[in-house]
């Protein structure tokens, strides 16, 4: 017996439960059967057999279409449960129906089947049509027809309607030969339809529209039937009054449609103007032979005074312009003048083809083509939204010039050309627009000229030739090697899909990176977009399969250089640029082939199979990201065996066009010397020998100079690059000894191995070299040879400074006095002493535009204006000079001290009697230049502050009677005042002298703080002093903002409150804190106090309320740390420093002050015990200049802190008039006021400083006779009158007879023996007004 599936059987027991079925010959229990589609025509049942005896297959066939399970003995419908509700049709009540009308004949009427419609056909009665016979004609066949012909023939009013070309030619044949048209042949001429009722009749054409003409009618005389009708209904009007023709018209619309009512009229109002422009002429006054012609003259849709307006009269030949359409042809009319005229508005920018922009009042000629737009015609250009269109367009030459042009603007945005005549940044606009997905999209179009336009418009969105010029050529200056990357800004993300969940399920950063859409990354990094949308694999196919022309080459190997600069340690897109399939290897087989055949022109049409410089010069910056990069360059990829091909020979021996040869030998000399930098690629040196190079290369450069040659300044380069090339070999060579002995002594620890090249093949450069540089200083003389001299110079320059210092590490050589070896030292000091380009006023010039999200040098025009790159530039040679005294003898002295820090050493070194003068300069000059340092310079930072900025020596003020001039101020201030302003004035003389005993210990201290730059000041430390071996990339750090902060001075109390005030709430006591902690707060406010007296122009760049908000760690941090002594002291003589606060403006760091003031005021009530030095601490910030919030929060949320804040008029040190003055202006202060005095909350006693200031912004209120609003005049007389009939009669005498604040009296201020006249007039005005209106109450 069969069962039923279980569901734990497997698919095993389902295929055998299956077999036993069929083996069985059970009937099934369902049927597939295929139901009938009904619309089809197709026949229903199981047995229906098709035509042809075709049944079986057919329903095999439908079985196979569609599966439909049926039970047996189960209807296909559902029966109805309920009465179904009664169709109503939606056109019934539309329907015109009249009262004797038989609801049989109805039926019978609307009664479609085929034989009531058959019955209903008759044949149409053609006895009364005349019928007209062909004209005989000589030829054996009828003459054929041609459009052309038809057409001439046949006039415009001999048709009716649309017409076949045989209708037409028989029309035309018959108005030929004289006759009318079948159809108005029977008209009769005295037909009239002029009434008195109705004003329309005589318009023919409304005539023409209504007149039917009855044919096919049985009638004998059907053709004039309809004119019968029409006569009989004109008799009828006539004999109707003017109410009875109205009155029916009402009855025949109310039977009509309303719908249908209204499409009529709406029909009528179309022809109305139409035929307004006919001639009204009655029929009576035409003859029978010319009305058809004028009738069907009327009915046209144009006249011809329309056709006279045109410059274009259509011609009766054309095809399908037999109606005419005016207002697609005013393209054709002239454009209007522009507007002459100056407007305020801002008006949409224009541009032409070369992307320059078009003034709005300029009229250009239409030829230029550039008026083809629909939007203000009559301006010439094109906008961007316009060129988007284009660019998107069928033709391909619509899309090539819109790229093209979206080109050339792209190129003079980034040049900074519009930033005087345009609103905005065109290049963020454009992004913002979505360009990047434009060009994207345009780059797999199929069309070479359309891509060669794409990759065009790319090249000038994403590289700015002038910074690559200006990185060009400050390549050989001292470390050029070192770039930063050109990364935007990193952007703080939201996280508002993650918030609120915890930690395990939030995403990753990989995670979050992966789920951002293509337009989310491409708004916040253009190339990390790009790259995201597989930019790298289709400029691959372009250079691989494309094979384009040399310009789009050019493009393609500049924007891949362009995408190699955008990397860094974190993020390695140059990596992404070397692992594409293939990219690397076309770049190196096509464009650095290892053998070459001239070109057969100047400007070849292809430059595949020929070296270029912009190959070249990819791989040099590829090699600049990194170490392990460069050598796969050199070794996986075979560049090594490249270059001997490019640099043993001549650049004229190089079977390439001279410019190309220079520049391509040049970056061939710039790639080995970044390899030079990591200790790769020295074999070369050997092979090479680039010394007689050098001497070949110089000599060459002096006869190019007389013969002025054109090729100069590609020269120029050459030697340069070459120079830096020996720069970095005399740096590895000098870590070759190193290394060696490393190896040694290394006891298996890691240790990179010994370059091939070492000190001894490098000894004799010097001394040719030298004689080169002592030359070109001779030609200074000669101003045909001092440009070329002052450019070589300081690369001979720093390549003598590479070679002292490698030379003071290879053996102990006796103090050397560089500065009288270099006999022109003071020469080049003479030549530049005009030369200022930092303080030149002319040097500022206006940024190009720039975008975050593809940052750039902002360089574009730096060869002709001022600059620090500029080739007028004394920058070079002034940071090669300054690489000159480094080598001298005070610098050789502690050279070794350097390397392994030793506080108590570096204390000890001591300063040439020529540097003492200026000690005092050096150091404000090293405060100043710390916080300018930019990252990859932290080894300069931390030389500074290891033996300038900390140095007893550079602060001459320390031991040359500083501290005790101090204390005759404040001695000579405390006798001009007669009193003691603060309790610091006895003690900051006494301040100072113990900061500059404690110098020592400050030093370690910020030192120990700056502990987390280590690794960097190593990195930093090998990049500068040239260790090649230990160099990982030529890359500097991410540019996210200076070394040092601005306001490195407080970095101690910065720390200490991030460390325990936000996470402790200030609550944790001394000896709670960190250990140090106290020590660490001690050297920071002794270095803050020194700075402000002695070096007070170091503190300028950090705003006072950032130095107030900043202090106010020292009391946010602990609960007591402000009562220590030394603090104590340190604060009250650093508070006199914050005066010119600006509190409207946020503090750097923080959202707004008025959230750390109410911190602060939170801690004073928690911990303060009354303590002065906080109370003036919450004092300051409550000053009249400053906002009222402040106010509001002590005397609203923080009342209770005026029990305890005891701060005197002595102790303030603050004139009290700052307080009072001007008077107070904010009414709900005032209240808080007025409520502190009379509830008791504020006295003399508790709080004497606000109790003074309080009662004079009460009294000067309630006198105030100033005209104010209703709302505080009542104010002021309801707190005159309370004060009045105040119960506390010495309150009441203050508040009355307050005169001024007096520091030295018993409550801080002068009151009046009596009101005077003018205040008693206005107390008795109020009182008697209060008299007055409580006599009419009663």
């Amino acid at each position: 017996m069969l069962r039923r599936p279980k569901p734990s059987d497997c698919e095993a027991d389902l295929l055998r439960e299956q077999e036993k079925f069929l083996t069985s010959g059970a009937p099934a229990a369902a049927n597939v059967i295929r139901r009938p589609d009904k619309r089809r025509g197709e026949a229903g049942g199981e047995g229906g057999e098709g035509e042809g005896g075709g049944g079986e297959y057919n329903r095999e066939n439908e079985g196979r279409l569609r599966d439909v399970v049926t039970i047996e003995d189960l209807p296909d419908q559902l029966p109805s449960l309920t009465p179904a509700p009664p169709k109503k049709s939606r056109f019934k009540a539309s329907h015109v129906t009249f009262e004797d009308e038989d609801a049989g004949e109805r039926l019978d009427h609307h009664d479609m089947h085929v034989s009531a419609v058959l019955s209903r056909i008759v044949e149409r009665d053609t006895s009364s049509t005349p019928i007209s016979l062909p004209a005989f004609t000589g030829m054996a066949f009828p003459k054929a027809l041609h459009r052309s012909e038809t057409s001439s023939q046949t006039p415009l009013s001999s048709t009716v309607g649309k017409k076949s070309i045989f209708a037409r030619q028989i029309a035309a044949q018959r108005l030929k030969e004289g006759k009318t048209p079948l159809h108005w042949q029977n008209l009769p001429p005295e037909t009239n339809m002029d009434t008195d009722h109705c004003g329309a009749a005589d318009d023919r054409e409304s005539l023409f529209n209504i007149l039917l003409f009855g044919q096919g009618l049985g009638a004998p005389d059907s053709s004039g039937e309809p004119m019968r009708i029409h006569r009989e209904n004109q008799a009828k009007l006539q004999a109707m009054s003017q109410s009875e023709i109205l009155q029916e018209q009402k009855k025949l619309l109310c039977q009509l449609d309303p719908r249908l009512v209204d499409f009529v009229r709406s029909r009528k109002a179309q022809s109305v103007p139409s035929s307004a422009s006919a001639s009204k002429q009655p029929w009576g006054e035409s003859s029978k032979d010319n009305f058809p012609l004028e009738n069907m003259i009327s009915l046209l849709p144009f006249c011809v005074n329309s056709e006279m307006d045109l410059l274009l009269k259509p011609q009766k030949e054309w095809v399908h312009m037999d109606k005419l359409e005016p207002e697609k042809l005013e393209w054709m009319r002239d454009l209007p003048a522009p507007k002459r005229k100056g407007t305020k508005k801002a008006m949409q920018a224009r541009f032409d083809f070369t992307g320059s922009l078009i003034p709005p009042t300029e009229d250009l000629p239409t030829h230029l083509g550039l008026h083809h737009h629909g939007e203000e015609p009559e301006r010439a250009g094109y906008s961007l939204q316009e060129l988007f269109l284009l660019s998107r367009s069928q033709l391909i030459q619509q899309r090539s010039l819109a790229l093209g042009t979206l080109s050339n603007i792209l190129s003079k945005a980034r040049a900074g050309e519009y930033l005087s005549v345009l609103k905005g940044s065109v290049v963020s606009t454009l992004l913002d627009a979505g360009l990047l997905f434009l060009l994207r999209f345009a780059l797999d179009d199929g069309v070479e000229g359309v891509m060669s336009a794409a990759v065009h418009a790319l090249k000038a969105l994403l590289v700015c030739e002038d910074d690559e010029e200006c990185l060009d050529c400050t390549f050989s200056w001292f470390r050029g090697l070192a770039s930063f990357p050109l990364l935007p800004s990193a952007q703080e993300e939201e996280e508002e899909e993650d918030a609120g969940l915890p930690e395990s399920m939030k995403f990753t950063a990989k995670e979050k990176e992966e789920r951002k859409t293509d337009h989310d990354v491409a708004r916040q990094d253009v190339v990390k977009g790009l790259l995201k949308m597989k930019l790298l694999p289709r400029l691959r196919y372009i250079l691989e399969v494309f094979r384009p022309s040399p310009r789009v080459v050019q493009d393609v190997l500049q924007i891949l250089t362009r995408i190699a600069r955008h990397s860094s340690s974190s993020i390695a897109f140059h990596s992404q640029v070397l692992e594409c399939p293939r990219l690397m290897e076309t770049v190196l087989s096509e464009f650095l082939p290892a053998s070459w055949t001239a070109p057969s022109s100047s400007i070849p049409q292809s430059v595949y199979g020929l070296p270029l410089a912009s190959a070249m010069k990819l791989l040099r910056v590829l090699a600049t990201s990194g170490r392990h990069t460069c050598a796969r360059l050199l070794n996986s990829l075979a560049v090594k065996e490249h270059l001997p091909c490019l640099l043993s020979t001549e650049p004229s021996e190089l079977l390439l066009e001279p410019t190309e040869a220079l520049r391509i030998t040049t970056e061939a000399y710039r790639l080995w010397a970044v390899a030079a930098g990591y200790g790769q690629a020295c074999t070369l040196y050997m092979q090479v020998n680039p010394f007689n190079l050098t001497t070949r290369d110089r000599d060459l450069l002096l006869s190019s100079l007389i013969r002025d040659n054109p090729l100069l300044p590609l020269q120029l380069q050459r030697v340069l690059a070459l120079l830096s090339l020996l720069t970095q070999v005399t740096h590895t060579a000098g870590c070759h000894r190193e290394l060696q002995a490393g190896m040694v002594s290394s006891q298996g620890e890691e240790c990179p191995p010994p370059p091939p090249v070492s000190w001894g093949h490098v000894t004799g450069l010097q001394p040719s070299l030298l004689g080169h540089l002592r030359g070109f200083v001779k030609n200074l003389d000669n101003p045909v040879q001092k440009d070329i001299s002052l450019a070589v110079i300081p690369a001979y320059l720093v390549y003598l400074e590479a070679y002292y210092h490698q030379l003071s590490r290879q053996v102990l050589l006796p103090t050397i006095n560089l500065l009288t070896a270099f006999s022109f030292f003071y020469y080049f000091l003479f030549y530049t002493r005009s030369s200022s380009v930092v303080c030149n006023v002319e040097s500022s010039h206006q940024d190009p535009e720039t975008t975050a999200s593809l940052p750039g040098l902002a360089c574009p025009g730096w060869r002709g204006r001022p600059g620090l790159v500029a080739p007028s530039s004394p920058f070079p040679l002034l940071t090669a000079l300054g690489q000159i005294p480094c080598m001298s003898t005070y610098f050789s002295d502690y050279d070794s001290v350097c390397y392994k820090p030793n506080p108590p050493l570096m204390n000890n070194v001591s300063i040439e009697p020529e540097v003492a003068k200026h000690a005092s300069l050096y150091h404000q000059v090293a405060l100043v230049l710390l916080p300018w340092l930019l990252p990859g310079s932290e080894y300069l930072g931390h030389e500074l502050l290891s033996t300038i900025i900390f140095n007893k020596d550079f602060i001459s003020e320390g031991h040359s009677g500083g501290p005790e001039a101090v204390e005759l101020g404040e001695l000579r201030l405390q006798e001009e005042t007669h009193h003691h302003t603060s309790p610091s004035l006895q003690t900051v003389g006494a301040l100072l002298r113990e900061a500059c005993i404690q110098l020592p210990s400050i030093r370690g201290c910020f030192l120990t703080h700056l502990a987390h730059l280590e690794s960097s000041v190593l990195t930093s430390r090998d990049a500068l002093l040239g260790h090649s071996p230990w160099i990982s990339s030529h890359l500097l750090p991410e540019l996210t903002g200076p070394t040092v902060p601005s306001d490195w001075p407080f970095l101690p109390l910065i720390s200490l409150y991030e460390r325990t005030g936000l996470s402790d709430g200030g609550g944790l006591q001394v000896e709670d804190l960190p250990h140090g902690a106290l020590q660490a707060v001690t050297h920071c406010l002794q270095w803050l106090l020194l700075l402000e007296v002695w070096r007070e122009e170091a503190l300028k760049v950090i705003l006072p309320v950032a130095k107030l908000a900043r202090l106010s760690c020292v009391f946010l941090c602990s609960s007591d740390l402000f009562l220590e002594r030394p603090v104590q002291k340190l604060i009250w003589g650093l508070r006199s420093k914050l005066d010119s606060l600006e509190l409207n403006v946020p503090p750097p760091g923080l959202a707004s002050f008025q959230d750390l003031y109410t911190a602060l005021l939170s801690q004073y009530e928690a911990v303060s015990f009354g303590d002065r030095l906080f109370g003036c601490w919450v004092l300051l910030p409550l000053q009249r200049r400053y906002s009222a919030t402040m106010r509001l929060a002590v005397f609203g949320e923080h009342v209770g802190m005026l029990r305890s804040l005891g701060v005197t008029m002595e102790q303030l040190s603050i004139p009290i008039e700052r307080f009072t003055s001007p008077p107070e202006d904010s009414l709900p202060l005032l209240h808080l006021y007025f409520r502190s005095l009379v509830m008791g909350t504020l006295k003399p006693r508790w709080c004497p400083v606000l109790y003074v200031v309080t009662l004079s912004h009460v009294n000067t209120f309630i006198f105030s006779q100033d005209a104010a609003a209703q709302e505080v005049e009542a104010a002021r007389h309801s707190m005159l009158r309370k004060i009045y009939y105040l119960t506390d009669k010495v309150l009441r005498n203050h508040l009355l007879l307050f005169h001024l604040p007096q520091q030295h009296s018993e409550f801080g201020f002068d009151s009046y023996e009596q009101l005077p006249p003018i205040k008693a007039k206005r107390l008795e005005s109020v009182l008697k007004q209060q008299d007055s209106s409580d006599g009419k109450g009663d």
